[in-house]
């Protein structure tokens, strides 16, 4: 079968090629500048405002520069601040930032505008439970702050390594606290002067960021944002990317061959999942739940449609996160290995015991029948295609509803869904609570378990990392059980990269280091 998709695809290759001959490419997509940088991703960011996107990739934070960051073997380390002191019991620290550190206005990275982006990001930010329940934040002196919470918080620390709380220059913004896509300004290596919505996101190197010895490695990078797979490749082949992040997992083996091409691989640590809204009476029969959890074959789909770069996850989080259990991970696995028999039988137990002619369960004479909502993204259209496929081997039927990434983000939190195929990344468990099942929080499966928000609420205030980790056990082991979501795979971070001196990938994050890039001359 995947012989004869890659023939098709090289079909499709030489008559672009050809047409490609009549101007089919527009001219201004070439590449102008020797020392520019292309990148080539799926996907534009709904925003470059940190506190207004609700996802981050490599179009959108390299604008901002974080407090502490994982260094590569995934340690937690100073960045913007030089220490920290923690009072007391834990609910007060005091941070000490580095002096000379810029926002890309020119304004200081100083302890009171630090205090204003995390005003403004617990007032307005889709991610503001990532700072914890804040009680008060003050000014120490010009480069010390210190945070108090109503409560001790002890995800803050790891949280502070991602980008959703990395200060944000408040100057920038009207009376209205908003505009700042009419002029950004963070404190990363990369300053933005051009938005191209639908098109790309043009950056320059900020000259006052901390580079390496000699100065960043080139002049310009721009990211173009190409949905279509073949059109990406093409791209690339072309030499109009220098970058090429996401390799569609088909063209592995043919880029691998071109010598002045470098394939770049690290391990993920995003967990696709097959999720459903838990409110729906459909959904509500927990025999229902574990029957689609036992229906699904991840290595088929790993293999037939990510070309065997993922690893198959079972448990409730990804092994990169803080919380993974192996224990918990081997539970799950034992429980939900493929079984078409018992899932059958975990149907007709829920009351789904009769199929109409076309082999769909019947129950009070309606047929088990749901959309599956998922993105643009091709390589999920196919793996939601065979999650079709196997849910059907059961009496399941599935119709795929593709939509727009930003919708998805939209409207899963009000219930507009019934099943999506969607994925999470965060390097700490309590992801569980802030975004997948805590009170009032769930914002793509609305899984309501009492049980379960009281121990993720205690894990989140748990300053001891045994006892933390424990609770995270005792949660999860819940999880497995009731079934409200299938986890399916984490894919390898494949990015292809041609013409360049240097060219590094964060060995645990996966992005991009801009201070490590060099083009050739």
């Amino acid at each position: 079968m995947r012989g004869k998709r890659l023939g098709f695809v090289g079909m499709f290759i030489v008559l672009a090629l050809l047409l490609s001959g009549c101007n089919w490419w527009k001219q201004s997509d070439s590449k102008e500048e020797a020392g520019e940088v292309v990148v080539g991703l799926v996907s534009e960011p709904d925003s470059v405002d940190i506190h207004r996107t609700s996802s981050t990739g490599e179009a959108n934070t390299a604008l901002y520069d974080t407090l502490l960051k994982l260094d590569n073997e995934g340690n937690i380390v100073p960045n913007l601040i030089t220490d920290y002191e923690i009072i007391g019991d834990g609910k007060e620290v005091i941070f000490n930032l580095k002096e000379g550190e810029k926002f890309h206005s020119g304004k200081p990275v100083n302890a009171e505008a630090v205090k204003l982006s995390f005003e403004r990001l617990v007032a307005s930010s889709p991610f503001s439970t990532n700072a914890g329940d804040i009680e008060s934040i003050d000014v120490v002196s010009e480069f010390s702050f210190k945070i108090k919470w109503k409560d001790q918080f002890a995800p803050f620390f790891i949280n502070a390594t991602t980008y959703f709380l990395s200060p944000l220059d408040s100057s920038v913004l009207d009376e209205k606290g908003e505009g700042f896509e009419k002029n950004p300004s963070g404190s990363g290596p990369l300053k933005l002067t051009k938005i191209n919505r639908g098109d790309s996101l043009i950056y320059e190197p900020y000259k006052d960021f901390d580079w390496n010895e000699g100065g960043p490695g080139f002049d310009s990078v721009k990211f173009r944002f190409i949905p279509d797979e073949e059109t990406r490749i093409l791209e690339f082949k072309k030499g109009n990317l220098d970058v090429l992040l996401n390799v569609p997992y088909q063209y592995i083996e043919d880029l691998e061959k071109d010598s002045e091409v470098t394939i770049e691989r690290v391990p993920g640590d995003v967990l696709s999942y097959l999720g459903w809204n838990n409110k729906l009476p459909i959904f509500q029969d927990k025999n229902v739940r574990q029957a689609i959890a036992m229906a699904i074959d991840r290595e088929s789909i790993i293999d037939n449609t990510l070309n065997g770069e993922a690893k198959s996850v079972f448990g409730p989080l990804p092994k990169a996160a803080f919380g993974y259990s192996e224990e918990i991970e081997t539970m799950a696995k034992e429980k939900y290995t493929r079984d078409i028999e018992q899932a059958k039988k975990l149907l007709a137990d829920a009351g789904w015991k009769e199929t109409n002619k076309d082999g769909v369960a019947m129950k009070d004479g309606k047929p088990f029948a749901v959309d599956l909502w998922v993105d643009d993204d091709p390589a999920n259209q196919r793996a939601a295609q065979v999650i079709q496929n196997q849910l059907m081997d059961i009496g399941i039927k599935i119709n795929i509803s593709v939509k727009e990434s930003a919708t998805i983000i939209e409207q899963t939190p009000k219930g507009a869904h019934q099943m999506l195929l969607w994925s999470f990344g965060w390097p700490d468990a309590d992801v569980l609570n802030f975004l997948l099942f805590g009170k009032e929080k769930s914002k793509r499966l609305h899984y309501e378990n009492e049980e379960i928000y009281s121990i993720l609420d205690q894990a989140a205030i748990e300053m001891d990392q045994d006892a933390r980790l424990k609770l995270y056990e005792d949660a999860m082991r819940m999880l497995v059980e009731e079934s409200p979501f299938v986890p399916l795979y984490v894919k390898e971070n494949i990015t292809a990269v041609r013409n360049f001196e240097s060219f590094v990938v964060h060995p645990i994050e996966g992005s991009i280091e801009w201070k490590e890039v060099k083009v050739k001359k």
